[in-house]
């Protein structure tokens, strides 16, 4: 074969794998939005110089603007070379790709493969890889056999989901893509969301790697979490899955939800803004009881109360509306939140889960 090798999106991911490094040329910004599995990034403009170059080709020529493109992405490429792919020998594989055009990417392909490496560059860059991750999550979802695991916030259902996954059950676990728990309380101290653009990429890279011969097993989630909206076709084949109800004490519950909630409980006028959010639904009144209760350290007595007045409610309301197969649904009870608990109850599942697959 020829190098650099210029091939289109349906040969590249088949193979994805054979590549030792797959390299994103475009800007931070463009990286940070969404990239193919794997990808590093390795910009030949970084964020300013794409602007200038860019505002060079509408306000001045495109010749000009050429010019400063190219001076800017040799300097760029140089400096990679020389800190990043120096340590290479003759027979590493890079994947190389831009946005579409091929411009920024046919540049660093070019010297690379003149060097001597194998370089291979994908013809119609990341918005060829976006276009098949749209068209896959249109249909990959219905490959699957899912289990859905229902039950009140609180529960557990993401930690048994964390445990299904420690004992080798295949687990799709939306909040932990989405970086967020999926209710006004949900957003992590660990930083925000990704884009919608990255989320969906995740869950299409995460369903391609599993088997459609054994349960996978997800939560009971709304279309929204967070910001981010769960792809169509995988909200359908959800709800018309079979279901496991989970079953916890709701002194348990508030418990659990005391270990993952702790950046509220460490700093409880985190809670004010949130809450506020719920006013419309309970009014002034209320809210401000539990902002109270919280400050005053009853985190305990308000998680409950936030439970039992709104969660509760809201989460019943929701889950019989939205999933055919709960009636049917599967009882698994926790006997509280211990490790050894969430052990048995994961072993039981993948049981059940797996003799109720059809034949």
């Amino acid at each position: 074969m020829k190098y650099p090798a210029v091939l289109p999106i349906s040969e590249i991911l088949p193979q994805l794998e054979r590549f030792d490094a797959i390299i994103d040329v475009r800007s931070p910004v463009e990286f940070a939005e969404d990239h193919l599995p794997g990808a590093i990034n390795c910009p030949v403009l970084d964020d300013a110089q794409r602007i200038a170059v860019g505002t060079m080709y509408k306000s001045v020529s495109a010749f000009e603007a050429k010019k400063l493109g190219a001076a800017l992405v040799a300097k760029n490429i140089a400096w990679h070379i020389e800190n990043t792919f120096m340590q290479y020998p003759q027979g590493w594989k890079p994947l190389i790709y831009c946005w579409r055009g091929g411009n920024r990417s046919g540049a660093m392909a070019l010297i690379l493969a003149k060097i001597g490496w194998p370089a291979t560059q994908l013809e119609g860059g990341y918005k060829a890889f976006r276009g098949h991750v749209n068209a896959e999550l249109a249909t990959l979802p219905q490959r699957f056999h899912y289990n859905v695991l229902c039950g009140p916030t609180g529960s557990g259902k993401s930690r048994l989901l964390q445990t299904l996954a420690a004992q080798g059950a295949q687990v799709l676990d939306l909040e932990l893509l989405a970086r967020h728990r999926g209710s006004v309380l949900g957003n992590l101290p660990t930083g925000p969301q990704p884009s919608q653009k990255r989320f969906e990429s995740l869950i299409w890279d995460l369903l391609r790697s599993l088997d459609p011969a054994r349960p996978v097993f997800v939560e009971s989630e709304s279309k929204k979490i967070g910001k981010l909206r769960v792809p169509e076709a995988l909200i359908v084949a959800m709800r018309a899955a079979s279901c496991t109800a989970v079953d916890l004490a709701l002194g348990q519950r508030v418990q659990l939800l005391m270990q993952d909630y702790l950046h509220f409980v460490d700093q409880p006028a985190l809670l004010a803004a949130p809450l506020d959010l719920l006013a419309h639904l309970h009014g002034r009144e209320k809210i401000s009881h539990w902002q109270q209760l919280a400050q005053e350290g009853h985190m305990e007595k308000m998680v409950e109360e936030l439970l039992t007045e709104h969660y509760d409610p809201a989460y019943l309301h929701s889950i019989k509306r939205n999933f055919d197969r709960l009636e049917q649904a599967i009882p698994l009870t926790l006997s509280d939140i211990s490790e050894q608990s969430f052990e048995q109850a994961a072993a039981q599942l993948c049981k059940l889960a797996a003799s109720a697959l059809p034949a």
